[in-house]
């Protein structure tokens, strides 16, 4: 499947595309395109989006030549685990971004309050 560059007006005909491609095959990923698309939050909602549909219709959705601005779009909005690329460790590219992650508590201790001694 490939996507053109998105209006939020496009999102309905996609899912349309999404759910005919689907409908037609038994394949259980959809790869996107999406070399095109710009380094939006527009697009950003599209895409997950689209990764929902997916779901609900029982196949995955994985990202084929994202540019290197929307890969860092969809880290920065914390969605790269969830939108995943297309051979993800390509020679030249950026790698997988690291999530920062809170430390984890033990059961019956209080977490320490910031800003009090």
């Amino acid at each position: 499947m490939t996507l053109a560059p998105l209006t939020r007006a496009d999102i309905p005909a996609a899912f349309v595309r999404l759910r005919a491609l689907v409908g037609t095959s038994d394949a259980d990923v959809v790869v996107c395109d999406v070399g095109s698309l710009e380094a939006d939050l527009v697009t950003i909602e599209a895409l997950a989006r689209l990764r929902l549909a997916a779901l609900r219709l029982g196949c995955g959705l994985r990202l084929r030549g994202p540019s290197r601005a929307l890969e860092q779009m969809l880290a920065f909005c914390g969605l790269c685990d969830v939108l995943p690329v297309e051979g993800e460790l390509r020679l030249g590219q950026a790698k997988r971004y690291p999530v920062a992650r809170a430390p984890a508590r033990r059961a019956g201790t209080a977490a320490p309050c910031r800003g009090r001694r």
